[in-house]
């Protein structure tokens, strides 16, 4: 049953990651999922029935307009609303949302049951990349987002099925992710486009926080922009030894921290796999 959410992911990743980009539409192509967004969300059952809806709202600013193209173009929510359709026993309706926000951000609202895409987290994700000179910035700037969907997806799990945990739920989000993403295959590791949208999740952190650091700062409830992006390696390399090994040293990954990265990922895996194995299909 572990496998069920990435059995539905690998789909997922391939669809979003070799898709690129087409022409802007600013309608859904018409198709079952395209129906049910014209619905709109039915209302919540207690009965474990409930889905994952995704609707797409308008957009009017530049950055908004390309980033809702990026997204609905290349299928990104309707894939990932997907998986979590295959794998996740939901006891009532979610709405994924992807919105016009004035800023780039994505969330989990649990008054109103629903994860937000922003369309300025895509656009900007994708400015980001370009000017980093990454060789592919569409692709990289996809799988930032399906892992940014999956941190959301962190929040909405602690807070559906009222799971118990431990330390900041911004630092267990970003766990629940890297769970998702790092699951083995048959071959026994992780996927590789799987573990470059992590790779590429925690490049847009690594830039840390500028400026002078502050008491808002330090109380904040995510942990510092370096540090995410430490954690991130640190899963990846955890996961994976081998095939990262790139990932310490030289100005990567401090050889201290990732000499306990397997035991950390192995507990990270154990316990998302205990929380998660009572809601999955």
């Amino acid at each position: 049953m572990r496998g069920a959410i990435v059995s539905g992911l690998a789909i997922a990743l391939l669809v979003v990651g070799c898709a690129g980009q087409q022409e802007t539409s600013t309608e859904s192509a018409e198709s079952p999922t395209a129906a049910a967004q014209a619905q709109g969300p039915e209302a919540a059952t207690d009965d474990g029935d409930g889905t994952m809806v995704v609707t797409y709202q308008d957009a009017s600013s530049p950055e908004a307009v390309n980033g809702r193209a990026l997204l609905q173009d290349n299928t990104v929510l309707e894939d990932l609303a997907a998986d979590i359709n295959e794998s996740l026993i939901l006891p009532y309706d979610i709405a994924l949302i992807g919105a016009e926000c004035g800023e780039a951000n994505a969330y989990w609202d649990p008054a109103e049951d629903s994860i937000t895409i922003c369309y300025e987290d895509a656009d900007g994700a994708l400015a980001t990349f370009t000017a980093d000179g990454v060789p592919d910035p569409t692709a990289a700037m996809l799988n930032s987002e399906i892992a940014t969907f999956y941190h959301e997806v962190g929040h909405m799990a602690i807070s559906i099925y009222d799971l118990p945990i431990t330390g900041r739920e911004e630092d267990v989000a970003d766990q629940l992710a890297a769970y998702v993403l790092l699951q083995p295959g048959d071959d026994g590791r992780p996927d590789p486009e799987a573990v470059q949208a992590v790779k590429d999740f925690a490049r847009t952190f690594q830039e840390g926080d500028s400026g002078e650091l502050g008491a808002e700062d330090f109380a904040d409830t995510h942990s510092f922009g370096e540090t995410r992006a430490y954690n991130l390696q640190c899963w990846i390399y955890g996961a994976d030894p081998d095939a990262n090994a790139d990932l310490v040293g030289d100005g990567g990954l401090p050889q201290d921290r990732a000499d306990g990265c397997e035991d950390e990922y192995t507990q990270l895996d154990n316990a998302w796999s205990t929380l998660l194995e009572p809601h999955l299909k």
